[in-house]
């Protein structure tokens, strides 16, 4: 005859403790091997290009011996166009902001019935190319186009004066095709506000302008956070607004990166300068994140 041990947890009248699942694990499963693939994978690929022998060619091979020199030769070759992508950027970025806060804001607050329909408005650029909005803005901003006939007639423009080719062409350009990434992330925030703050403030003597600082700028600084990286982190890297509204005295850090890369087979230039953009960016969005307050977005 067999005798069965009591444990202590049941002579405690303790029910025994599941074993843990691993249906959490499984779940995350697929989402890590995707990033691994298609991220990890391709950041040490690009890695090891920046540390190629710059000696190498397509024809002989490359060898990764690392060659750490490629990073201070990028550096100074290219560091003009780094800083007018860095520039372009963060002007575009400034007028998304002004444009979508009024945008965001009416939205959220003024919009009423209409505000499913302007909410798909902002967001129905993107279901075509975004090379053909660039083309389109070419279109509009050509020599021979009705805006600069209007500010050659105000004499904004000289008789000869253009606006393809400049830097306002290429910053108007990046200003419009990300700034829905501004607007919706501006929505979000806004719209969580409740308004009856926004009226207790005038309630309390507070002029407009001083209540939506005071109140309304408060209380969407995470979407303002959010949609400042959204927009300037893409548009930094950009190229295909350089390449279609600008010059070769427009050219971006992403225009040089292509070059690189697809012309000039400079490989290891192209994988240095794209670390370098790559550590720029994440710097400035670290100490802007930490500036800002909203150190919980990271």
């Amino acid at each position: 005859m067999t005798t069965v041990e009591a444990t202590p947890d049941a002579v405690r009248g303790i029910a025994p403790k599941p074993k843990r699942k691993l249906t959490g694990y499984w779940l995350i499963l697929p989402g890590a091997l995707w990033l691994g693939l298609f991220f990890v994978v391709p950041f040490y690929s690009l890695i090891a290009t920046s540390l190629f022998d710059p000696a190498g060619s397509v024809l002989t091979g490359y060898s990764m011996d690392w060659h750490f020199a490629n990073f201070s030769d990028a550096l100074r070759d290219f560091w003009r166009p780094l800083v007018r992508s860095l520039g372009y950027a963060a002007a575009a970025t400034l007028l998304c902001m002004f444009l979508g806060y009024f945008l965001a804001y009416a939205i959220a607050f003024k919009a009423g019935r209409w505000k499913n329909l302007m909410l798909v408005l902002v967001i129905a650029p993107f279901f075509t190319s975004f090379l053909i909005r660039t083309l389109s803005w070419k279109l509009i901003l050509a020599d021979d186009g009705w805006i600069v006939d209007v500010l050659q007639i105000l004499n904004v423009l000289g008789e000869n004066g253009r606006l393809l080719a400049t830097p306002v062409a290429v910053i108007a350009g990046l200003t419009y095709n990300f700034l829905p990434f501004m607007v919706l992330p501006l929505y979000a925030s806004l719209e969580k506000i409740d308004y009856r703050l926004i009226e207790a403030s005038s309630d309390l003597y507070a002029s407009p302008i001083r209540g939506f600082f005071k109140v309304t700028w408060p209380l969407s600084l995470p979407g303002v956070v959010a949609g400042t990286l959204l927009t300037f982190i893409p548009a930094a890297g950009d190229y295909i607004n350089a390449q279609l509204l600008g010059s070769p005295n427009q050219r971006m850090v992403g225009n040089v990166i292509q070059n690189l890369f697809t012309t000039s087979n400079d490989y290891a230039a192209a994988g240095a300068l794209s670390m370098i953009l790559m550590f720029v960016i994440v710097v400035m969005v670290f100490f802007y994140v930490r500036k800002s307050g909203t150190e919980d977005l990271v």
